[in-house]
């Protein structure tokens, strides 16, 4: 006689189930905040039937870190809400060949010289993709403003690998700018970031 025992217990969690790690959870559903959800950077709607949005009140809290040359770094799958001015960090990014934005833009897979207005957003607000393409409006704390077009991620989730320059993952407030953007927004760029609004254009 054979007796079947079921699998030491690593129960898969479906929509809303409590998780710890995103194995925890069933098909492309990932962990966020404890809890399986949709993946924004696949774009399913599984769970809710419309896209992942952040908890009402904003809070983005991180699911997990990723260890990077010795230090710590959040992982995060959201991004504050986007308003008419959205508070962010401006980063410096070159997006050409050999820059530091590692491999090509993922909206058009191309690089992009350091005279283009570009700029590549947080994982929660680049929004699997939605955005690419599309205009934003950033304005510095000058008062000056720039329009600037989305080509790119600025991965909240991965990093430290060649894909992404050695670089470990960004947080969820990030519009990375190139050149163009600084230098049109009158910012010195030796400062490397600086805090900005920015919205849908």
């Amino acid at each position: 006689m054979i007796i079947f025992f079921p699998p030491p217990s690593n129960a898969i969690s479906s929509c809303n189930g409590p998780c710890r790690t995103e194995n925890d959870c069933s098909g492309q559903l990932i962990c966020i905040n404890g809890k399986c959800n949709d993946d924004p950077e696949v774009g399913t709607h599984t769970c809710s039937g419309s896209n992942p949005a952040p908890p009402s009140n904003g809070d983005c809290k991180p699911y997990g870190t990723l260890r990077c040359n010795g230090k710590s770094y959040p992982k995060y799958s959201c991004s504050p809400p986007v308003t008419s001015s959205t508070k962010a960090s401006l980063t410096l990014n070159d997006f050409s060949k050999g820059g530091d934005g590692g491999g090509p833009s993922e909206c058009d897979d191309k690089y992009h010289e350091k005279t283009e207005r570009v700029v590549a957003l947080s994982t929660g607000w680049y929004a699997g993709g939605t955005r690419c393409g599309k205009m934003v409006r950033i304005t510095a704390g000058n008062g000056r403003s720039v329009l600037a077009k989305v080509v790119d991620e600025c991965d909240s989730r991965n990093g430290c690998d060649s894909e992404h320059a050695g670089q470990p993952p960004c947080h969820n407030n990030i519009v990375d700018g190139s050149d163009a953007v600084w230098e049109a927004l009158g910012l010195n760029k030796d400062l490397g970031v600086v805090d900005v609004t920015w919205s849908m254009a």
